[in-house]
């Protein structure tokens, strides 16, 4: 992959609905099917996480991550199916975007000071 990307973020009124950071998010919960560790797994606080998926939930006519409390097993969260298409489909434009600029930045990669020895 070239040295360029494209980041993508959504806005919804003063909010970002979904960029990389919260896309990275949703997939580290979906893995742990936990807020708290998928938050761990990415090096922010549970706070952090909480009003990232806060936002996300409140930009969307559904919740991308529902929470579910309690019982033997303690509480945990899920993404939803919902959520899981949003999640698809920002994928989707990263890949779209990042394949449509491939040639000018590699070539604008290769205009870039020589890395040190």
């Amino acid at each position: 992959m070239s040295a360029i990307s494209i980041k993508i973020r959504l806005p919804y009124q003063h909010l970002v609905a979904i960029g990389p950071g919260k896309a990275d998010l949703l997939e580290a919960i979906d893995k742990s099917g936990s807020i708290s560790a998928g938050a761990r797994a990415m090096g922010m606080s549970y706070k952090r996480a909480w009003d990232l998926v806060d936002a996300m939930n409140k930009s969307f006519r559904e919740p991308l991550v529902v929470t579910v409390t309690g019982g033997s097993q303690g509480g945990g969260a899920r993404v939803t199916s919902f959520g899981q298409d949003v999640l698809a489909r920002y994928r989707m434009m990263e890949a779209k975007a990042n394949q449509s600029i491939i040639q000018d930045a590699e070539a604008l990669a290769e205009l870039l000071q020589p890395l040190p020895s």
